[in-house]
Formats: structure tokens, sequence, C-alpha cells
């Protein structure tokens, strides 16, 4: 778990950690974004990603300083328990709505009697080279819980949100979020973005590290970093690979034109 304990270092020092979405089931993937990147996010909730293929991204990152952080595919303990007991880093609980909601992930990350969290793990224990009780006092100290805000519901309840013990940051889903509320589409109307500023100053103001997905534009991020976010995922494997391509092949074929004009 030192990459998780890096990734909170990082934020609690303001460095904004950047991340990257992997979709993709080749493990090549995570290990070619974590030389250069805080943190991985590796999907379930959208990509037919397997436990096995979700274990393999894990063990590409350990060559790094990235953090391994899984969205589950929904927030659920029995889909949580096995993706911290092949080495996780930290997890994200997508669509939560309420407190209790945010409650029941936490309570899914910590062993007894902070939570309820089975015991079974093998390769975070380095198949028994680090004893059962270390573990599960570090596992409780530092596994990284994450709240994804995507919900009306949620940014109307993250007063209470913000006060769950154990809670390690949250990231706003804008897109859910717009749907929501009426704006499917359009995550920039401004009901959309005025509930995505409640949920940062909220979360800030509480010490919850709030986070945003967003593709590349420096405009974009500077905006959102000085609306207080504090990390980012940028973009995902597929939509980097498409515009390099994209790009690439647009100014060849640009040159081509411009010597047969």
């Amino acid at each position: 778990m030192e990459n998780a304990v890096k990734f909170r270092e990082k934020l609690r020092n303001g460095q904004v950690p950047l991340g990257c979405g992997v979709s993709f089931k080749d493990p090549t993937v995570t290990e070619l974004f974590s030389h250069v990147l805080d943190f991985v996010w590796i999907d379930m909730e959208h990509n037919a990603l397997s436990l096995e293929s979700v274990q393999d991204h894990i063990m590409a990152t350990r060559g790094s300083d990235s953090a391994a952080i899984v969205r589950v595919p929904w927030n659920d303990p029995v889909l949580i328990k096995p993706v911290l007991d092949i080495g996780a880093d930290g997890i994200i609980a997508p669509f939560v709505r309420s407190a209790e909601d945010v409650r029941l992930a936490v309570s899914a990350c910590r062993y007894p009697p902070q939570g309820i969290r089975g015991f079974g793990p093998r390769r975070p224990i380095r198949y028994g080279r680090i004893s059962d009780a270390e573990y599960c006092q570090r596992a409780n100290d530092e596994i990284i819980c994450i709240a994804q805000i995507e919900h009306i519901d949620a940014v109307e309840a993250m007063d209470e949100i913000v006060k769950v013990d154990g809670l390690t940051a949250v990231v706003i889903g804008p897109n859910d979020l717009a749907g929501s509320m009426g704006h499917m589409g359009n995550p920039q109307h401004p009901d959309v973005q005025s509930a995505i500023e409640k949920v940062v100053t909220t979360a800030k103001d509480a010490g919850i590290y709030p986070g945003i997905g967003m593709v590349g534009d420096a405009e974009v991020f500077q905006k959102w970093l000085d609306k207080g976010i504090q990390w980012v995922q940028v973009g995902v494997d597929w939509w980097h690979l498409a515009n390099s391509i994209d790009t690439s092949v647009g100014q060849l074929r640009q040159g081509i034109s411009s010597r047969n004009a």
C-alpha cells in the first residue's frame, strides 16, 4: 500500500495528483501510464474488465509510484472485497446518493471494528510475509475510499456525506449528475456547474479532497484548479489513443493534400 500512502501525501501537500482511466484489458497500458501518473483509475463500472484483468493492472503499477484505484461496478461490499484482496490501493464507489451509501463503502474498505471487510488477502500480505495484524492496521489506515458524486441527491446530501469518518475523497461525475438534473448531455448547464461548485466547496471545507474527470485541456484544467479541485482524472486510455491517431493521421493527410494541390 506504499502507493496509497504516496497518493495521500500528494493530496495533503497540495500537489494535485493526476491520473488516467484504464478500460483496455492489456496491463501494458497501465504499465505505460503509471510511470508518468500519480494514479491509475481502473474502471470496472463501464468496461468489460474481469477481476483477473484488474489484478493484472494492479500488478502493472508496482514498478512505479502510481496508486491503483479501482472503480467497482456498484457500491456493494461483495464487489469491493475481492478488489481489495487482490491489492488495490483504493476504490471508487459509484453513484452514491446519501451519507448512508458512503458509510457502506467506507465500511467495506475497513476491517472490524471500524468496518465489515472480511479477511482473505493474499497479494497485499505478500503471501504471508506481512503479519495479518500489521496488514489489518495498515489497511484500515491507508486504503483510499472515494465516493463518486454523480446524482443531485448526493449534492444535496453533501453536508452529511463529508462527515462520514474514513472517507478520503470525492470525485464528481458531471455527465450523470447533469442527467439527474434533467440536463443529460449538457454538463456545462449553469445549474450543473453550480452543483459541482457546491460539491467542491463543501468537500474542501471539510478536509475531503474533491476530484473530477476531464480531458487534457489546459484551460479547463486551470478553471477547475481555480475552483478548488485537488486531483484530476485526465481522460481515459481509448480517448488518448483515438486523439493521438486522429491528430497524427490528420496532419499527415493535410501534408499529402498540400503536396497534391
